[in-house]
């Protein structure tokens, strides 16, 4: 089961229609996928989140530490990548690095021993999901506020029984176009709010006032991940339930998040704070505090296939005969790189997600279509 070969390959896709949020506009999609062989030919995939010519340049800073060991060692191979980064990357992109590696160890593992990831990360508890659709971004547009209460009701319409929309615009239009999104969906399906952490804790706490009464399942990155005092602050002062965490990294991240009292749920990104080797850590931690857990996902449907064999194993919060189904992130904005060249398992059924069997995370790659996408050639290590 030794490792011979690391391929990190950058793709990009440019937008047929651009879109924003409260930070930044996207009008590409560029994203780090990594592929690690072994000497039988047995291959697994992973996926960086994060700037992607970066996280590739951390692959190929990692790879000659890994070309040569055990895939099945996976712990091990982590702790060399986590001391070989300590010094310098203790959270940020090279954790992303290390992340996409992980996962593609683990999509591995799972086609050597021939089970899914799930059942190797302990087991199948979730066997069914509820995903939530991530959406309503902004578009330049001569009506916005049409533009995503029609998408809110496309969404509905598909089954979804979760919708998450951006606000961060500035507190009143953030309060008129929940107001007509909630109006629009009905009571009947969850609505869940992201400022991308666009708010202060004094703006963060109005808007929380202002929309509590259209039932908001939560508010997630109201202020700066660094504000630990206003996360504390505005989930003391709010009935909405406080998300965040998409940009710690690591469990020790999380401890920061957990000791402040900042969140209700916990939002680990796979494919950036660790891989699944760290989640698994931060998911027991947050059990520890009483916390939910509910990754955040972006990418490709190997980043989504991360986030569902994830999900599938969290333990219930708490246990009973009849609890809720859990949640997770389904992307759906525009993206090629998700929709053409990641081949995938998953099914999902009027707005249910069932788990799927197949060996590691059910994943493969058109190459076809990896060529088309792919920004440059890319270089390989071989064992001699």
């Amino acid at each position: 089961m030794i490792i011979k070969e690391i391929t990190p390959y950058v793709l990009t896709s440019k937008l047929d229609e651009p879109f924003y949020f409260s930070q930044w506009q996207y009008d590409t999609r560029k994203i780090c996928l990594v592929k690690i062989t072994l000497e039988d030919g047995t291959y697994g995939w992973g996926e960086g989140y994060g700037p992607a010519d970066v996280i590739k340049a951390g692959i190929e800073f990692f790879r000659p530490f890994i070309v040569g060991k055990n895939a099945l060692e996976n712990e091990c191979i982590w702790q060399e990548m986590y001391l070989r980064s300590l010094d310098f990357g203790r959270s940020g992109v090279f954790q992303a690095a290390v992340s996409a590696i992980d996962v593609a160890l683990w999509d591995l593992k799972g086609k050597i021993l021939n089970q899914p990831v799930s059942v190797l990360l302990g087991g199948v508890k979730n066997p069914e999901i509820h995903p939530y659709a991530t959406g309503l971004y902004f578009e330049r547009c001569e009506n916005l506020e049409k533009k995503l209460v029609d998408e809110a009701l496309g969404y509905k319409a598909e089954g979804f029984k979760a919708i998450k929309m951006k606000v961060g615009l500035g507190i009143e239009q953030d309060t008129l176009y929940v107001k007509a999104v909630r109006e629009a969906i009905g009571d009947d399906v969850k609505l869940m709010i992201d400022a991308n952490h666009a708010y202060s804790y004094k703006e963060a706490l109005e808007l929380a006032l202002n929309v509590e009464k259209y039932n908001i399942s939560w508010f997630e990155e109201p202020v700066s991940p660094e504000d630990y005092d206003g996360y504390r602050k505005l989930r003391s002062r709010t009935s909405i339930p406080i998300a965040g965490g998409e940009c710690e990294y690591l469990k020790h991240g999380f401890k920061r998040l957990f000791d402040n009292d900042c969140v209700d749920i916990a939002q680990p990104d796979i494919c950036a704070t660790g891989g699944f080797t760290e989640v698994k850590r931060i998911t027991s931690l947050a059990q520890t505090y009483s916390k939910d857990v509910v990754p955040h996902t972006w990418g490709t449907w190997i980043a989504i296939s991360a986030a569902v064999h994830l999900v599938a194993n969290l333990d219930k919060n708490p246990g009973r005969m009849y609890s809720d189904k859990p949640v997770m992130e389904l992307d759906r904005t525009e993206n090629p790189l998700r929709d053409e060249v990641v081949k995938h398992s998953l099914i999902i059924k009027n707005g249910v997600l069932t788990v799927p069997t197949n060996p590691g995370l059910g994943v493969d790659i058109d190459e076809d279509a990896l060529q088309k996408y792919s920004c440059q050639a890319n270089t390989k290590i071989f064992i001699k």
